[in-house]
């Protein structure tokens, strides 16, 4: 996961670093996807949203040519300086310039960045050759709806009006199967399934958190408020999310199989 999202007039690009540094579940989750995957020695595979590559790096180890995309200029460059001898590119996941050449479309912890995602699903279906494969992992119905919970009642509690609009889509395996079906591709496999997460940097892991992956909630607070905003949204998630100084993020994720007829 890596992409530069965009919502409303905001525009966030990652810190690459303190990415690779504290959030290392984020790909060592989908490790686990790549069993599903089941890449070949020979196949041509299109890694969505690569982030900073360690898994573009798996899918060759394989034997399989692979080319990573991501949004994100400061994660592709971040990639190519890891990982030299790999292709990666910066792409628009809905607006991908390929047409039937890909065996396999992979995706891990991104997809739910990506709206409108029928769009992205007509691109990935358009790029897979006949018979090929889609694999892929996102947050699903209900991820971290006790991290929202608490920022956006944090938001509100500072005055700062109604809780700015999350970025993410987190559907149901009934909501993505149908914009896969629509796209043309056919679900063989869909799963829902809660995944706790332990979050680095000990009790401060839920703001590091917001300040990763939640800019929303953050950019129109002036900067002297955002320690008040951090702590009232740790009280607040703290019964469901905090035991015994770690703080464990309600992730929710779905993973999904599918082919192009």
């Amino acid at each position: 996961m890596g992409t530069q999202y965009t919502i409303g007039s905001m525009s966030h690009a990652w810190d690459v670093g303190n990415y690779r540094q504290n959030y290392s579940f984020v790909w060592q989750s989908g490790r686990e996807l790549l069993g599903l995957l089941d890449p070949r020695p020979g196949e041509r595979i299109l890694d969505v949203g690569c982030g900073i590559g360690q898994l573009t790096s798996e899918i060759a180890q394989a034997g399989a040519e692979v080319l990573g995309i991501d949004l994100s200029p400061a994660m592709i460059a971040e990639a190519r300086a890891t990982f030299p001898v790999l292709p990666f590119e910066i792409q628009d996941v809905r607006a991908l310039p390929f047409r039937e050449e890909f065996d396999a479309v992979f995706s891990n912890a991104v997809l739910h960045w990506v709206q409108p995602a029928e769009e992205a699903a007509r691109s990935i279906a358009a790029a897979l050759k006949p018979g090929g494969r889609f694999v892929a992992e996102m947050g699903g119905r209900g991820n971290i709806a006790n991290v929202i919970r608490a920022a956006d009642r944090a938001f509100e509690a500072l005055g700062m009006g109604t809780a700015p609009p999350h970025p993410w889509f987190y559907p149901s395996v009934a909501e993505y199967t149908s914009i896969l079906d629509q796209a043309g591709l056919e679900t063989t496999f869909a799963v829902l399934f809660d995944r706790p997460t332990p979050l680095e940097n000990g009790a401060e892991g839920l703001a590091r958190w917001y300040e990763m992956f939640g800019h929303h909630w953050l950019d129109p607070i002036v900067a002297s408020r955002r320690a008040e905003f951090f702590r009232l949204a740790a009280e607040i998630a703290a019964p469901g999310l905090l035991s015994e100084g770690q703080w464990r993020a309600d992730y929710r994720r779905l993973r999904i199989a599918a082919r192009k007829p």
